[in-house]
């Protein structure tokens, strides 16, 4: 099981590059960040683009794989994304994943002055946004006239570092989601079942999330492919366990253990913020990337 951590964009570069690095240094497999405008708690206080960081970060680091954690249809375009994501492949030497979802009703839905999508458009505008994506990052010229998203002869040469482009790892806990992991996903990602976050139990959180991986498992099955062949991606501090696994070694190993058990081959856990719901001791936080790796094994 892979251990990577997800870094939010909340500090300027003189000050957060530190902790790309330190990542690096700690052993994570992947550092993500967040491809939001404003986030939650954090919307009056810094936050800074996700594609500039983490072109950032490819700078400062040499082994450490970079991504987003997700970025959506919100306030994205597949044509420009994906000059921006080839970009980034580039300069990072082929380091990129691209954690991609649906997107919600957040700050980033109305941001851009219009009514929230209805959740059947948002999924109409999830597989057509996808779709596109695939074939501009594979693609050295594409025109598609789609009903949410076109693209008019636009050109992606000389394409990925990584062939034939670079990997989805695809958020979904829905039917028409998963069978988009299934399709064109390289892992999928969940967060656990949000309608336990507030009063369920690590046991329900368990259950429910065995649920999505058999899911996950007919999907790929209707798509004809080994659902094997997907990484499955938890991304820790959303399920009722919250912080808790991450206040001692041996919680976190537990709770690892729990969930590799499952068939999970990465999880991530947040990068320690003071006075947030992701304040942990830090130096628990590195005992955890530098020992726990080898303990999973």
């Amino acid at each position: 099981m892979q251990l990577s951590t997800v870094i939010l964009p909340i500090h300027r570069w003189s000050e957060g590059q530190k902790n790309w690095r330190l990542a690096e240094d700690l052993g994570f497999h992947t550092a993500y960040t967040y491809d939001h405008l404003s986030w939650r708690t954090f919307r009056d206080g810094p936050w800074f683009g996700a594609i500039p960081t983490l072109t950032a970060a490819a700078s400062v680091t040499r082994t450490l794989r970079l991504g987003t954690l997700v970025t959506s249809p919100n306030f994205r375009h597949p044509v420009t994304l994906a000059k921006e994501l080839i970009s980034l492949d580039d300069v990072s030497d082929g380091r990129v994943t691209l954690g991609i979802g649906a997107g919600g009703n957040g700050f980033d839905a109305t941001v851009l002055g219009r009514e929230p999508w209805t959740p059947r458009e948002r999924a109409d505008r999830f597989a057509e946004f996808v779709a596109l994506l695939d074939r501009l990052l594979t693609e050295d010229s594409v025109s598609c006239d789609g009903t949410h998203y076109s693209a008019h002869e636009a050109r992606n040469i000389p394409g990925c570092v990584q062939r034939p482009r670079l990997p989805f790892a695809v958020a979904a806990t829905g039917p028409r989601g998963l069978r988009l992991a299934a399709r064109h996903g390289q892992a999928w990602v969940t967060t656990g079942d949000p309608k336990l976050y507030e009063h369920g139990t690590p046991e329900q959180s368990l259950q429910a999330i065995r649920g999505q991986v058999e899911k996950l498992t007919a999907a790929c099955a209707a798509e004809g492919r080994d659902v094997a062949e997907l990484g499955r991606i938890l991304l820790t501090g959303f399920t009722p366990d919250r912080t808790r696994p991450l206040e001692s070694l041996d919680a976190f190993v537990d709770f690892a253990g729990r969930h590799k058990e499952l068939g999970f081959t990465e999880l991530v856990i947040h990068w320690p913020i003071p006075d947030s719901d992701f304040a942990v001791d830090e130096k628990v936080f590195e005992q955890i990337a530098l020992e726990a790796p080898d303990q999973l094994r």
